[in-house]
């Protein structure tokens, strides 16, 4: 009996394979990103306190319950594309912007930690902008403008918190 091996057929949604690799690697950036920020906003739900601790825990929740939504569609356009999508610390470490912060900071600086985070996200996202543009990527730009909405738009409430 013998066994009949057939090959995949050739990804062709009309990106090239060129195009599809550097934006499924830009596309593994924001997923290292979106999964660091996720993790730090949970940690920090966890862990507030202080006057705050109410609004914060609550606002904590939403931020990084929307986040860890996020991540698949991130993570399942990069198999669309036909590659692997990161998914262990390890990988995270190396391709996130954002650094990990230690130990259990003020309400505030976590606040601060968070925007700086969102924005870094965001950076993130627009850089891929160019490429995706280029390679003629429609699903990929609507999935970046959405993030970057989300991005932006949390950043602002958190300065907002911060303001005198």
């Amino acid at each position: 009996m013998s066994k009949k091996t057939t090959a995949l057929p050739a990804i062709d949604i009309g990106i090239s394979a060129k195009d599809r690799a550097r934006i499924a690697k830009g596309l593994s950036h924001l997923l290292a990103d979106s999964y660091t920020l996720y993790l730090m906003t949970h940690n920090f739900h966890w862990n507030v306190t202080g006057p705050q601790f109410n609004s914060l825990h609550n606002m904590f929740m939403a931020q990084y319950t929307e986040q860890w939504n996020a991540l698949d569609p991130i993570a399942e356009r990069i198999r669309a594309l036909g590659f692997p999508a990161p998914g262990t610390y390890k990988e995270y470490v190396k391709l996130a912007s954002i650094q990990e912060v230690e130990g259990v900071p003020s309400a505030d600086e976590m606040v601060r930690h968070l925007v700086v985070a969102q924005e870094t996200t965001a950076r993130t996202a627009r850089k891929l902008f160019a490429v995706v543009s280029e390679a003629n990527d429609q699903p990929t730009a609507d999935l970046l403008t959405q993030r970057l909405d989300v991005h932006e738009k949390t950043a602002w409430m958190l300065r907002s918190l911060l303001a005198a």
